[in-house]
């Protein structure tokens, strides 16, 4: 029987998609209902009809799945930022290693040993970082996230992901806003002031950053808000304002100015002291990241011999957490400041076999190969869109022994793969890491060996040097 927009049908939800969508069948049509879950019995309310799938809302749940559970927070339904907020956590790692093991057999035609997924201890308040876009209407101010598919600001200061003193902070910040009549950018217009409210904190060092995002060079009342942040948050250790001025999305411009402190935090992660700035790349997740490099060190295979090359490095995290294990250790970032970091962090934990380079990754491994340089191991880490061709071709130009590669997007990671595969790389074994629970994103770590090489898989064993008792 066809269907048609408004149409209110019986459904059985049979799978679940990584947004947290349930799939139903209605006469082999798939209908994707969000906020469902395997098992649901419902009434769904037709919202779109393609020609080969269907798009509706719950209208009525006849009989809710054994896989429910309470969403505890109050903005869950309107802000998407928790796709799997009304799913068992168990479930909800269930469908992130499937999703994983599905790419690999779709997209890269492979099936190397999946473990099992590494689930994290901590499913709210794991947060190290947020980023609140503004949105000032005379009294009435939204500071949250944007609702899904769009830029419209969902109120939500205190959200349950994140630490609880980022909600007092923001409510500083507010009262700030209301008192010196801040404006808040408009991206139609490019006019208004502040664009984002952005916040870190070391989870294990307990430090704060805050920084504010301007469209403009200076803040109204700076000193009075340095003042009352640091008054009543003592473990503010730094206060930025982060100039971003173009007519873009991006987040973040590239000019920061120091208002308070020294312009940057510092935290603990496997051992290692990193100093983080507000361009710097950290991980979101501190505790399920360690779990994350101690499994791509594990896959690493290092003797103490060997020459690593971590491309994509950031402030060097991943790599400086083996540098101990290694004979040197090449790190390539693109952001300056990143690499700048790095090459502090290196200095601050004594480690004296690692070189940082400025450039982009494809180049940098260009430039490498020129010099004659041939790692045994690479280190990839790049953003959701995955490794170009060129950096692919010059990586297996390379000719490591073992290429690790940590993916923030499985299909990106399955679709590389499948390029290494026609280089003479074959991906072995891989790792699901869920360092965003409640939300629709999972991590994975997988090695790719020649086919040449046998696989060798060597315990992770931290550096002890000092900083191991200031984790206990």
């Amino acid at each position: 029987m066809e269907i048609k927009k408004n149409d209110i049908i019986d459904l059985e939800i049979g799978n679940c998609t990584l947004d947290g969508s349930g799939v139903g069948r209605y006469d082999s049509l798939a209908v994707f209902v969000p906020h469902t879950a395997r098992g649901d019995r419902i009434k769904a309310h037709i919202l779109k009809v393609k020609k080969n799938c269907a798009f509706a809302k719950i209208e009525e749940i006849l009989t809710p799945s054994p896989d429910r559970t309470e969403c505890p927070c109050p903005v869950y339904l309107k802000c998407g930022g928790c796709s799997f907020g009304h799913i068992k956590y168990e479930t909800e790692t269930a469908i992130k290693e499937n999703h994983v093991r599905e790419c690999f057999r779709r997209i890269a035609g492979a099936e190397p040993e999946t473990e099992p997924v590494i689930a994290a201890e901590k499913i709210y308040r794991y947060r190290n970082k947020a980023q609140f876009p503004v949105e000032i209407n005379g009294e009435e101010i939204k500071t949250g996230f944007y609702a899904s598919h769009s830029h419209r600001v969902i109120d939500c200061p205190g959200c349950l992901l994140q630490p609880e003193e980022f909600e007092g902070i923001i409510n500083i910040i507010r009262g700030h806003i209301l008192k010196f009549s801040i404006t808040s950018y408009d991206e139609t217009s490019g006019r208004g002031l502040l664009r984002h409210i952005y916040l870190r904190k070391g989870t294990k060092s307990g430090e704060i950053m805050v920084c504010l995002v301007i469209n403009g060079d200076s803040f109204p009342g700076e000193e009075e808000l340095c003042a009352r942040l640091s008054g009543k948050f003592p473990e503010i250790k730094s206060i930025v304002i982060n100039i971003n001025k173009d007519k873009t999305n991006v987040i973040l411009g590239k000019k920061c100015r120091t208002i308070y402190g020294d312009g940057y935090i510092s935290d603990y992660l496997c051992s290692l002291k990193f100093r983080i700035s507000p361009l710097s790349f950290y991980q979101v997740n501190r505790d399920q990241a360690e779990r994350l490099y101690e499994k791509a060190a594990e896959y690493a295979g290092l003797t103490g011999n060997e020459t690593l090359l971590d491309l994509y490095c950031g402030t060097g995290t991943i790599g400086l957490t083996m540098a101990h294990r290694v004979k040197k250790l090449i790190g390539v970032e693109i952001i300056g400041q990143a690499v700048k970091d790095a090459e502090l962090n290196a200095k601050e934990n004594g480690i004296k076999n690692a070189r940082f380079i400025c450039a982009d990754a494809a180049e940098a491994a260009r430039t490498l190969k020129d010099e004659g340089i041939s790692p045994d191991v690479i280190i990839l880490d790049p953003p959701r869109k995955g490794c170009s061709a060129e950096l692919i071709n010059t990586v297996s130009q390379m000719a490591p022994d073992r290429i690790v590669y940590v993916s923030c997007d499985p299909a990106t990671l399955a679709r590389d793969c499948k390029i290494f595969a026609g280089l003479g790389y074959r991906a072995v074994k891989a790792a699901p890491a869920d360092l965003f629970p409640r939300t629709g994103h999972v991590e994975t770590v997988c090695c790719l060996y020649h086919q040449k090489k046998d696989f060798i898989s060597v315990p992770y064993e931290p550096k002890d040097d000092g900083y191991m008792n200031l984790l206990k």
